[in-house]
């Protein structure tokens, strides 16, 4: 079993267009402040992968199937429409991520590019093997390590930024309210529902057994922390060079700017094309999560590998998914926008992910002497307190703030 599935679900659950708007939005306004959460959601999102990743290995069936059982079909039926929602919300955001992207490279409008983007999403579903997508896109996102290269070129004031990243408190004159609003989106962030439903579904996909349990620790273990560092690297260069010069982000070019004036024409297409891939990535993430949500809950033939013929049910649900997102970007309204409110709605539907998580991974019945011990339970309550709080605050900061004004 290979490192790149861990390094694909990190990379498109840590550097999606979610994490890039939020890391450099926050970076400029906050600095380093906000660490903490990141730092936060990188232990929460490695405790509940690592828990879904060991009912896969150890059960053989994914995560959704169980969560039917444990729940039974009335309750795991809200679960799914919850999480169904907030995920192809998520892809909506993701595709015009990926449109974005290209417009910055060739300054062509983004609207042109919804649609070739939603073809090119299908083709790689339908045509390029889960192993081979997930080495491509896994590897070549690294690029986005480019914004480590261009802080370190930089050479910023070092003791300001650690600065910053000891703090946990707004900086003078901000908002409380505001600083928590941010707080929380960049938590949801971390912790999208996505990335568990599509790290234990591409383990069945490689059909992960009780011997490989060892290997998927080392996946979530090295995978998510990476993911981690490159949001940082994203924050910590808009820190240095967009806060002092008091710019907010509110495009994708302001984002790169700071690589641009750095490290010039070859570090900004590096950047972009570390974007590109990123953003790709985690559009597929999306788009075969919720094919696997619906084919797992209602008991489908599913996995990327089955020929459509097969597998018609599960590839037509991601084919829908796909032109319903096209469809919502198409109509004109600002993907960075959408972006915004999938975190939010994120945040909201925490709970209703990792509890049955947490749930599944406790049964002996299906996991035998692979339940948690005292440690997985011990981090995982906690963190699923901070899930709840933070799906309680989501809803009433956005409203309080006006999404962060």
């Amino acid at each position: 079993m290979t490192l790149t599935l861990g390094v694909l679900t990190a990379i498109g659950g840590f550097v999606d267009i979610g994490d890039i708007v939020a890391n450099a939005t926050i970076g400029a306004r906050y600095g380093l402040s906000l660490s903490w959460v990141l730092v936060l959601g990188v232990i929460g999102i490695c405790v509940f992968a690592e828990m879904s990743g060991r009912v896969v290995a150890a059960s053989g069936r994914p995560v959704y199937g169980l969560i039917r059982d444990k729940l039974g079909p009335r309750a795991a039926l809200a679960n799914l429409v919850a999480s169904f929602l907030v995920t192809l919300l998520t892809l909506t955001a993701q595709m015009g991520g990926v449109a974005l992207v290209i417009e910055l490279a060739s300054g062509i409008p983004h609207i042109v590019w919804i649609l070739p983007v939603a073809v090119l999403l299908w083709l790689v579903v339908w045509r390029v093997k889960f192993a081979a997508m997930e080495r491509a896109l896994g590897l070549a996102g690294l690029a986005i390590v480019v914004f480590a290269l261009a802080l370190w070129w930089i050479d910023p004031d070092w003791a300001a930024l650690a600065g910053q990243a000891t703090s946990v408190a707004p900086p003078a004159g901000e908002p409380l309210p505001t600083y928590l609003y941010y707080a929380v989106a960049l938590f949801a962030a971390a912790m999208t529902p996505y990335e568990v439903f599509f790290f234990s579904s591409g383990g069945a996909e490689e059909n992960w057994r009780p011997e490989d349990i060892p290997s998927q620790r080392v996946n979530v273990l090295i995978g998510f922390p990476l993911g981690g560092l490159l949001s940082l690297s994203i924050a910590a260069v808009a820190a240095a060079v967009l806060l002092p010069a008091g710019m907010d982000v509110e495009t994708l070019g302001q984002v790169v700017l700071p690589i641009a004036l750095s490290m010039g024409v070859a570090g900004l297409a590096v950047a972009l094309f570390g974007f590109f891939m990123a953003t790709v990535g985690a559009a597929l993430e999306t788009a075969l999560s919720c094919g696997y949500m619906l084919a797992q809950y209602f008991g489908w033939p599913w996995a990327k590998r089955l020929r459509p013929v097969r597998g018609a049910r599960f590839h037509i649900t991601v084919a829908l998914c796909l032109l319903v997102g096209a469809l919502v970007v198409q109509t004109g309204i600002d993907p960075i926008m959408i972006t915004e409110y999938s975190l939010i709605f994120s945040a909201v539907a925490l709970p209703l992910t990792y509890l049955p998580v947490l749930i599944a991974a406790n049964d002996s019945d299906y996991l035998g002497e692979h339940v948690n011990g005292r440690l997985s339970n011990g981090l995982g309550i906690v963190v699923l307190a901070v899930v709840i709080v933070a799906a309680v605050a989501a809803v009433p900061l956005l409203v309080v703030t006006g999404m962060g004004a």
